[in-house]
């Protein structure tokens, strides 16, 4: 099968479930070459996929809050290369600093904000100068559309997730690679709830649309899963 997507080949890190699931399964419906990682050992939604789709799925096994363990994923792609790396990883929590554990404050900080960029630092060489580097924020993560609070720990886990992505940018201010932070909207899901807005169809399509129609367009942009322009 030809791939109907500008990113033929994809490497895709958190997939087991949720949104990572769903953008897994939007790319190999559209022939794209899925090379997808789960977190454990147990069997998951994204290996009943990957018996369904002809050999388009290929499942690794990574915790990104384990440098070791994506130092030795890195060590296994060789090289190969893929037109888009997405880093789909978080988790969440409700509490406000009043009442945050700072264990719990600290996992959110390492899994939302340090691992990613951890995995763009380690894996980012296996894309091309044409390719895409997308890392799955929110727009929760925006400080300047925070008018009502709520889910304080989280915001402040993608803010600090979307200035270190800046940071990047800025240090490689030379690399032609499109660079994208993404906004998927509230989406039903076990992160997002029962009464969140989008259903996991409206969302995640019109987000690899956006994704793929970014490519090409070089430096950082911070976008919904419309493609609207996000405010920092």
């Amino acid at each position: 099968m030809t791939s109907t997507s500008k990113n033929a080949s994809v490497l895709l890190i958190g997939a087991s479930r949720g949104l990572g699931y769903a953008i897994a399964e939007e790319y190999v419906n559209c022939g794209a070459q899925v090379v997808a990682t789960v977190r454990g050992q147990a069997r998951t939604a994204l290996h009943d996929l990957q018996e369904t789709v002809g050999g388009l799925l290929e499942i690794e096994h990574v915790d990104i809050t384990v440098p070791d363990q994506v130092q030795a994923l890195r060590q296994r792609l060789g090289s190969r290369t893929f037109d888009l790396l997405f880093v789909n990883a978080g988790v969440g929590v409700a509490e406000t600093v009043a009442d945050v554990a700072t264990d719990e404050f600290v996992r959110l900080m390492v899994t939302n904000a340090l691992s990613p960029m951890r995995v763009i630092e380690t894996l980012g060489d296996v894309v091309p100068a044409d390719g895409t580097i997308a890392i799955m924020s929110s727009g929760q993560g925006s400080v300047s559309n925070n008018h009502n609070g709520g889910f304080e720990i989280y915001r402040a886990s993608k803010s600090a997730l979307n200035q270190l992505m800046r940071s990047y940018a800025a240090r490689h201010h030379d690399d032609p690679r499109t660079l994208l932070l993404m906004a998927p909207g509230w989406v039903k899901t076990d992160l997002g709830g029962p009464n969140a807005r989008l259903t996991i169809d409206e969302s995640i399509p019109n987000l690899v649309r956006t994704v793929d129609a970014q490519r090409g367009h070089t430096g950082l942009q911070y976008l919904d899963y419309q493609g609207n322009a996000v405010a920092w």
